[in-house]
């Protein structure tokens, strides 16, 4: 089984091999009939290729904080304005009601007839008026204290969220940065010849097949559920559907996925909403052993949990595998398996 690739320092390492290796382009392109230079290209593409997922993935996962955060402040917004008005009708009740009471000697001009009228009703009337006027004299002050508050809670809100679209565009930096190195790799990929191209292709294949046979070993298909639920047959039928159609970075469908956003478009269609990234989904779903999971299930790979397929069954994946590959089944163990998640537990 391979081991997991690590992501961190990985800028520095990957530019020196792919400037390395571009500017060699030809001396590898004749060497390329050597099964090790094929395996070292075969290593720099795994590496920018997982490097790229786990940057998408802490993109969209800060994408969503910030998409959250300004529902907060709009609805914060609204709570300031609701407030303000407030405000500005309880200050001209107050004062209409002052004014009154100043040409009517004391009393509102509503009270003059009850005045002339009925002297002990009058009294309590105006008893009343002035319990009126100190009553929304108190609401205004505690809708002032109010309005300080929200104000408070406004400005903090409205400040984490510029944090958050800093941390946003930090991400999608970070993220071109690894696109032109993929774009580099993916040069130096197509300057081999076919024939050899087919060699790489036949040694990825060659590596995920033995990391099966190995995992199958064990006996774990004996072990694992074969039945999915209602809900996990729907989540494999709308994914089984998506075979075909293309990776991309962000995407949630209908015409392209990445790997979370496969997973998760999956369960909605099943009826089932779950976060968005592989790793909140390894963070906030229900975890089961490797060896009691079923059909519909979603197995979390490497141990930055930057990766995530549907498990269909018979020791098969559906996911949305990198740049420039398509939605398609290939073996559940074909990369390290951190754990499998149960969004229906």
């Amino acid at each position: 089984m391979r081991r997991p690739l690590r992501t961190h320092g990985y800028q520095a390492a990957a530019a020196v091999a792919l400037a390395c290796a571009i500017t060699s382009t030809t001396q590898q392109a004749a060497q390329a009939a050597d099964p090790q230079t094929l395996t070292e290209v075969q290593a720099t593409l795994r590496s920018l290729y997982h490097n790229a997922e786990v940057a998408t993935d802490k993109y969209n996962a800060t994408d969503e904080k910030v998409t959250r955060q300004t529902k907060r402040v709009d609805a914060l917004d609204g709570q300031v304005e609701a407030t303000e008005a407030k405000l500005a009708r309880l200050d001209s009740l107050a004062g209409a009601t002052a004014a009154a009471q100043y040409r009517g000697g004391g009393v509102p001009a509503e009270l003059e007839f009850a005045l002339a009228s009925d002297p002990g009703r009058a009294l309590d009337n105006a008893g009343l008026a002035l319990q009126a006027q100190q009553n929304t004299q108190n609401l205004l002050t505690e809708l002032t204290a109010t309005r300080k508050e929200l104000h408070s809670r406004t400005d903090a809100a409205a400040a984490l969220l510029e944090r958050l679209r800093a941390n946003r565009r930090a991400m999608a930096k970070e993220r071109r940065t690894i696109e032109q190195h993929i774009t580099a790799a993916k040069k130096l990929e197509s300057s081999l010849a076919a024939k050899e191209r087919q060699r790489l292709a036949a040694l990825e294949k060659k590596d995920a097949d033995k990391a099966q046979a190995k995992w199958e070993s064990t006996g774990i298909l004996k072990k694992v559920g074969t039945g999915a639920t209602a809900a996990g047959k729907k989540a494999i039928a709308y994914a089984t559907r998506q075979i075909g159609k293309p990776y991309i970075w962000g995407a949630e469908g209908p015409n392209s996925f990445d790997c979370s956003g496969l997973t998760s478009q999956a369960w909605l269609a099943a009826g089932v909403t779950i976060p968005r990234t592989s790793e909140e989904q390894w963070a906030h779903l229900t975890r089961v052993p490797v060896d009691a999971m079923r059909p519909g299930d979603l197995i979390i790979y490497f141990s930055d949990a930057s990766h995530v397929a549907l498990y269909i069954g018979n020791g098969n994946i559906i996911s949305a595998p990198r740049p420039g590959r398509y939605v398609y089944v290939s073996p559940a163990a074909s990369m390290q398996i951190l754990g499998v998640v149960r969004p229906d537990a």
